[in-house]
Formats: structure tokens, C-alpha cells, sequence
């Protein structure tokens, strides 16, 4: 149960970022498909992932019991997930030290401070750069989901030990019980049979008698 609760939030956790990443990354890719241009490989290779990435996820949180009796592959496909966002945002390091915002000084603006004079203070302009700040995002937004997908793909082959050890103890019990089972069934049949060669001695000496 502890088990179910857990993973089903780290699941959670991992769609609602990665949503954001799929969305963002889809918006390039419908661009450059319109001018009819190849989508550079450093948003192709992350959009990819993070699709396929959310595709897991949501699969795996709607269908928990399947997951939970194959946690240990359930862990194998999320380290492999791991893998490949470790190599998109690869692809996206160069965005890391990108400066998304430029900072200009603006207009000057007056102000009257009556019999005391007036003063003039020169404001600035920001401004960001969408494209820049959006495959920022998504860099930051992948680092997180590879820990994410990381601390589920141990959960699932710790809890995939934990369930092959419980299955071999309850193999080992039937086992055993059947064989005191069977035992037992033996010795009520041979303790039956001495009674049966009894009563028929009893009644053979009886019917000579």
C-alpha cells in the first residue's frame, strides 16, 4: 500500500513536469515544420523523449496492479528513461549559460517636486527572449524528471525484491503444507487399513466360532 501511494505521486510528479516539456518542444517542431525546415536535433531528440517519457508515465499510473507485479521491469524501463533524458539534455546543455533576458536603459521620466526643484529618473526596459527562455525551461524541466524517473526505477526494483522474496516464502509454505497434508492423508489411510485387517480377523473368528 505504502509502496502505492509513493510511486503513484513520484508518477504524478513526472507528468505534470513533463507535460510543460512536450508542450513547449511541440511548438518549435510545428514551426519548423511549417516553413518546412528539419527540426534541429537538440529539440527533436528531447521532444521525442519527453512523448514517450509521458506515454510510460501515464500508463503506469493507470495501471498500477500490472505495474506493481512487474516492478522489476516496470524499474528496467525507467532507468532506460533516465538514460535518455540524460542524453536530451545533453543535447540542450548549450542553453545553460544562455542569457534569455536583455536588460536596456529605458525613457526618462520628470517628476515636479514643486518648490523643491524636480527630478529625472531614467527607468529600464526588460525584455526576454521567448524562444530562449521556453528551451531554458525545458532544460531545467528534464534535470528534474532524470532524478525523478531515478528514484522510481529504485522503488520499483526494491519493491520488485520484496515481492519475488514474499512469493517464495508463500511457494515454500504451500509446499509445505501440502506435504503435511499428504502425510497426514498417508497416515490416516495405513491407520485405516490396520482397523479394516482387524475388524475382518474379528469377524473371521467369529464366523468360526
Amino acid at each position: 500500500m505504502l509502496f502505492g501511494i509513493m510511486f503513484a505521486c513520484w508518477r504524478f510528479l513526472q507528468i505534470v513536469t513533463l507535460i510543460p516539456i512536450m508542450g513547449m518542444l511541440a511548438w518549435f517542431v510545428n514551426i519548423h515544420l511549417e516553413v518546412n525546415v528539419m527540426t534541429p536535433t537538440h529539440i527533436l531528440v528531447m521532444f521525442i523523449v519527453s512523448v514517450l517519457a509521458l506515454a510510460w508515465a501515464v500508463f503506469t499510473l493507470f495501471s498500477y496492479h500490472r505495474s506493481s507485479a512487474n516492478a522489476k521491469f516496470v524499474g528496467l524501463i525507467d532507468l532506460g528513461f533516465v538514460g535518455a533524458l540524460i542524453a536530451g539534455v545533453y543535447y540542450l546543455r548549450f542553453i545553460a549559460s544562455a542569457d534569455c533576458a536583455s536588460i536596456q536603459p529605458g525613457s526618462t521620466v520628470a517628476i515636479d517636486l514643486g518648490i523643491v526643484g524636480s527630478a529625472s529618473f531614467t527607468g529600464f526596459d526588460v525584455s526576454f527572449n521567448k524562444s530562449c527562455s521556453m528551451l531554458k525551461a525545458c532544460f531545467a524541466l528534464g534535470i528534474m524528471n532524470i532524478v525523478f524517473f531515478f528514484v522510481t526505477s529504485i522503488m520499483a526494483w526494491i519493491h520488485g525484491d520484496h515481492a519475488v522474496k514474499s512469493e517464495k516464502r508463500y511457494v515454500e509454505t504451500r509446499r509445505r503444507s501440502h506435504s503435511r497434508g499428504h502425510s497426514h492423508s498417508r497416515h490416516r489411510s495405513h491407520s485405516g487399513q490396520r482397523h479394516g485387517s482387524r475388524r475382518s480377523s474379528h469377524s473371521h473368528h467369529r464366523a468360526y466360532v
